[in-house]
């Protein structure tokens, strides 16, 4: 029997220890092979594309066992560390823990909670609202004892504050310096408006210790449409940042290209004249790792 890999979050804390990790997001098993074949180190699962793919908008509609399924789909298609969102824990404490344990079984490396009234939006719109910071320090503190019960400690706990739209940059950090008291190891600023504001609240997030004595990771995301001005992995790197989420990417390149698609067939009555701009089937069974008239068999993927 072969040796256990280390457990994804493990996995995940050694590639930011080493460098700040881009991370795309995908919203099947297929997008999370392209992710690995395209040469990325790691995965996302965001909740707005996870939505989106279902039909439904980004406001907390689908359940914790549709999420962990998807998890499941994209842990098993990239075989790499798969950070997931989980909105705002699918109810209160106690359904944060069982979040954590559910995702941590599905194969996730970690999740990240947000600290906004539920039915949440997407960070990026207007007319948030917070929970009151106790309210979100008790459900981080029920993830932490999770994944030290479940995972020894290795399931990472990723505290999302979206104050900064809210309120202002200073209230973001207050909360973050709480989220990190209580037990989180990741924090996720959302909805920043500038680099600046990136960089101070690194600066503040640096002056913090985790429960394990160690600065907290820093989470960015670079969605495109938002509040964020567009900036290179490499300039959040020289800002404090360990990783960055390309959330709806994917998603969002996809449904470009299927919806150009599909008027074209509507109009023309063929699919001849898009062939160029398809995936072959050659392609598509080299990503599956897949050859006619052979067993497929399906990787494994062991921590």
């Amino acid at each position: 029997m072969p040796d256990a890999l280390p457990h994804p979050g493990t996995q995940l804390r050694r590639l930011m220890d080493a460098a700040c990790v881009p991370i795309p997001g995908a919203f099947n098993g297929l997008v999370a092979r392209a992710v690995r074949d395209a040469g990325f180190q790691a995965a996302y699962l965001s909740g707005g594309a996870t939505s989106a793919a279902a039909g439904v908008p980004d406001v907390g509609l689908l359940t914790l066992d549709r999420f962990a399924q998807a998890i499941r789909e994209v842990v098993d298609g990239s075989r790499l560390p798969v950070l997931a969102d989980a909105d705002t824990g699918f109810g209160e404490a106690e359904m944060t823990r069982r979040t954590v344990i559910t995702y941590h079984r599905a194969g996730a490396a970690g999740l990240h909670i947000e600290d906004q009234v539920f039915p949440k939006r997407c960070g990026h719109l207007d007319g948030k609202a917070l929970v009151p910071t106790d309210h979100m320090t008790e459900k981080v503190a029920w993830a932490r004892k999770a994944s030290d019960d479940c995972s020894g400690g290795a399931f990472i706990i990723c505290a999302r504050t979206d104050a900064a739209g809210v309120e202002s940059v200073e209230a973001a950090i207050e909360r973050a310096a709480a989220y990190v008291q209580a037990g989180a190891d990741m924090i996720f600023p959302e909805g920043l408006r500038t680099e600046q504001d990136f960089a101070r609240v690194a600066e503040a997030v640096r002056t913090l210790r985790t429960h394990v004595g160690t600065r907290p990771y820093l989470l960015a995301n670079m969605t495109e449409f938002g509040k964020t001005p567009m900036l290179p992995v490499a300039r959040f790197a020289e800002l404090g940042y360990d990783a960055v989420i390309f959330p709806v990417t994917t998603l969002r390149i996809a449904m470009h290209a299927v919806t150009e698609a599909l008027k074209e067939l509507h109009d023309t009555g063929t699919a001849e004249g898009l062939l160029d701009r398809m995936q072959t089937r050659q392609e598509l069974y080299r990503l599956l790792e897949y050859t006619p008239s052979k067993p497929w068999e399906m990787p494994t993927t062991s921590y």
